[in-house]
């Protein structure tokens, strides 16, 4: 990781982002949400279930993890005009747009600025703060190799 801070990208100045809760990131298309172990039973802490329930209820297996279920039209079952989770929403959730995949390319990240009107908005994140949210969600996206098991057996 030391080797990705040394090195020189577009956002070497740092990029404006605030969240606006806007939806875009969790509707359209059908993708991946990755729900890491701490996770599960944080989430089905807030909503008050039992996490087994929450488990059959909110989320399908992948890999060796879970995901979120979406409706058919790819939206996520926690958005409903806003998030019903963002306290709670998973770190992949949280770490959006700082994805790697969005970073990858000045065109790419351009491209996402089109669609998600937070990009360009709030305070300043730096490249450093930039380089451990990409580090943190691919941790996240690690730790999804996780057994079912593990999880319900926390």
């Amino acid at each position: 990781m030391k080797r990705l801070f040394n090195r020189s990208y577009f956002f070497d100045q740092g990029i404006h982002f605030e969240c606006q809760q806007c939806g875009v990131c969790c509707t359209g298309d059908p993708g991946i949400i990755y729900v890491g172990k701490e996770e599960v039973s944080r989430i089905a802490e807030y909503l008050s279930v039992q996490v087994s329930f929450f488990i059959e209820k909110y989320l399908y297996p992948i890999k060796k993890g879970y995901s979120i279920r979406e409706h058919a039209d790819g939206r996520c079952f926690f958005y409903e005009n806003r998030c019903t989770i963002y306290p709670v929403r998973p770190n992949q959730c949280k770490t959006f747009p700082f994805w790697f995949a969005n970073l990858r390319s000045a065109k790419k990240w351009k491209r996402l600025s089109k669609e998600c009107p937070g990009i360009g908005c709030g305070p300043l994140y730096s490249k450093e703060q930039i380089l451990e949210l990409i580090q943190s969600n691919m941790d996240a996206v690690v730790k999804s190799h996780l057994t079912n098991n593990d999880i319900l057996n926390g």
